[in-house]
């Protein structure tokens, strides 16, 4: 027992060397970090003309962190930027999705407040054409289809009542929705959060795949599904809810089909860091299996938009990197440009909205890789803390829990953390920070023991003292 109190300084001194070890890493990184700025990356292949490109910007509970606004920007060939739109002087403003016309504007969505704003955008003279307002505070996507129609994603943030999530058809010319297909008669109450809850479906992305068929995507639920505009039937559907290893809250899937007519779906899987697309086997509509023939991971931190391009490369919207890169079949990445915070949809205004490429399985390289080339999107090159993690509980009973804890940790820490401090460093202070409350706490129970236990011998001492005294 006489060496126990060598034994706590040994750990007391154990424990200070780490926690200023992992604070002198998180400064020597932080030094040694650039925060993302609009701007070219490494292009090894030009693109074919101008990319647009939206980014969210930060906002916590609706307002824009100082610093770190939301933007639209055009970024020509080489990636460097030709312009940028700023949107409305609104701290409470950020960008979505955004369209290629034909006649060359974009179509642009852009909440604000309480409200959503949706605008063609003629950035030659830098104005609007025409606006249209939606009484819903963070539409996602909104498509324009028919000449006069407005195909919208809507999102309802209903509290306490049956969500009124939807997909809608708005007809300009006659200045009503014509059309609505509503999420509750199509689920059941108890999918995803359950329908009271607040963000129930998460519905981001919706796209016009043929005539009277839509292609949806509700996050929240872990799927995508087809839509007839005729029957409101769900003719395909791609995952199901709580199946993250298929999909996990993805975002933006394109739609596909290769040469012999077989359904493809090209998905920016976000939770899962990755970008997949699967093939449809044979089975009634709806009902099919499907088999994932190409991954892409490795290096991505919560991708949100991926869409093929006819030349069969893949342009990847990789959000908390703070980048758009176009990636090849292989993994390789060929041309990346810098569009900071929160990037969210990138389109090649070439070839319009939502270009068909060929598939995978069309172009022979099936299969999963990782990225490699482009810039390195982690402080001094270092591994994703989720990888890290995963590599030191691997194999263990409490790997799952603890590696979707360091996902979350990986996606949200830029959402809070100084525009200044990479993830890695945030991530040696909250260890540190950790282990000095553990610390506190061991010190406070322990010391409290001590004191009770002492207090106990006083306590002993006095009685004894007293029995004897009365002895005499």
């Amino acid at each position: 027992m006489a060496d126990l109190p060598a034994r706590r300084w040994l750990v007391r001194g154990l424990l200070g060397v780490v926690v200023l070890a992992l604070v002198v890493s998180s400064g020597v990184l932080t030094l040694a970090y650039d925060a993302p700025d609009t701007g070219a990356g490494p292009v090894e292949s030009p693109a074919n003309g101008t990319t647009v490109v939206t980014s969210q910007g930060w906002h916590a509970d609706g307002y824009s962190l100082p610093g770190r606004s939301a933007q639209l920007a055009a970024v020509g060939p080489n990636a460097s930027a030709e312009w940028t739109h700023d949107g409305p002087a609104d701290t409470r403003s950020w960008f979505y999705d955004v369209d290629p016309l034909p006649n060359g504007n974009l179509l642009v969505v852009n909440p604000v407040r309480e409200t959503t704003v949706v605008y063609e955008y003629d950035p030659e003279r830098g104005e609007r054409v025409w606006t249209e307002r939606f009484d819903l505070p963070d539409i996602h996507d909104v498509d324009l289809i028919n000449d006069d129609e407005l195909l919208v994603a809507g999102i309802n943030y209903d509290e306490d009542r049956e969500s009124r999530d939807s997909v809608f058809v708005y007809n300009r010319t006659r200045g009503e929705v014509t059309w609505e297909w509503y999420f509750e008669d199509h689920y059941p109450d108890d999918a995803g959060a359950g329908v009271t809850a607040k963000d129930w479906t998460h519905v981001n992305d919706v796209d016009q795949i043929r005539d009277g068929e839509f292609l949806v995507s509700p996050r929240n639920f872990d799927q995508v599904i087809a839509i007839n505009r005729s029957t409101k039937d769900i003719d395909l559907r791609l995952g199901e809810d709580g199946d993250r290893d298929t999909l996990y809250e993805q975002h933006n899937p394109q739609y596909l089909e290769s040469e012999n007519g077989t359904p493809t779906i090209l998905v920016a899987d976000s939770e899962n860091d990755r970008i997949v697309e699967y093939e449809r086997t044979d089975g009634p509509p709806g009902d099919g299996e499907w088999e994932r023939v190409w991954t892409v991971s490795e290096g991505l931190n919560w991708p949100r938009d991926a869409d093929r391009l006819p030349n069969g490369n893949t342009l990847v919207v990789d959000s908390m990197n703070h980048r758009v890169v176009e990636v090849t079949p292989t993994g390789e990445i060929v041309w990346e440009t810098s569009v900071p915070w929160a990037t969210y949809d990138a389109e090649r205004v070439a070839h319009g909205d939502e270009p068909g490429g060929p598939t995978i399985r069309d172009q022979g390289a099936a299969g999963a890789y990782e990225l490699r080339g482009g810039s390195d999107s982690t402080a001094a090159g270092l591994p994703t803390v989720p990888a890290v993690v995963g590599d030191l509980v691997g194999g263990t009973p409490v790997s799952e829990p603890v590696v979707r804890l360091a996902e979350r940790w990986y996606h949200v820490a830029p959402w809070f953390t100084p525009m200044w401090l990479p993830t890695w460093s945030a991530t040696f202070l909250a260890v540190a920070l950790a282990l000095l409350v553990g610390w506190g706490v061991g010190e406070g129970v322990y010391n409290y023991a001590l004191v009770r236990r002492r207090l106990g011998e006083l306590r002993d001492t006095l009685r004894e003292r007293l029995w004897r005294s009365g002895r005499g």
